[in-house]
């Protein structure tokens, strides 16, 4: 009999912490919290965007998006997906449809557990 081992993935998530004070001190809590959650829905845009792009083999469309979100995500120092958006867009430069595809998984992962992160900072 084979056995099947569930390999789990577990990456460290990079959050620049002197970023989002240096928001909250600039801003206030209020503005920053707004500011905050505004980028939080252009990323989500982006991200859609990007995913909708990869499904039709889109590139030059991916590099766009992976570019855009790579911006949003430095702005308010989500560090992880910032240098993982920017793998993406590489990827998709060189046309390597099977490390795009793995590169879009990991992106997934590590946006859903960035914005979580970035939202207990403030």
């Amino acid at each position: 009999m084979m056995k099947v081992a569930s390999l789990g993935v577990d990456e460290p998530i990079r959050v620049d912490n002197g970023r989002v004070q240096d928001i909250v001190n600039e801003l206030g809590e209020t503005a920053a919290e707004g500011l905050i959650q505004m980028a939080l829905e252009q990323m989500a845009i982006a991200l859609g965007t990007l995913k909708d792009s990869a499904r039709r083999m889109d590139d030059g469309a991916v590099v766009v998006q992976a570019e855009r979100l790579s911006r949003l995500a430095w702005q308010v120092g989500l560090v992880s997906l910032a240098g993982v958006a920017v793998d993406v867009a590489d990827c998709a430069r060189r046309h390597e449809s099977v490390a795009l595809t793995a590169t879009l998984a990991r992106m997934d992962r590590i946006a859903a557990r960035s914005l979580t992160e970035i939202w207990e900072e403030i």
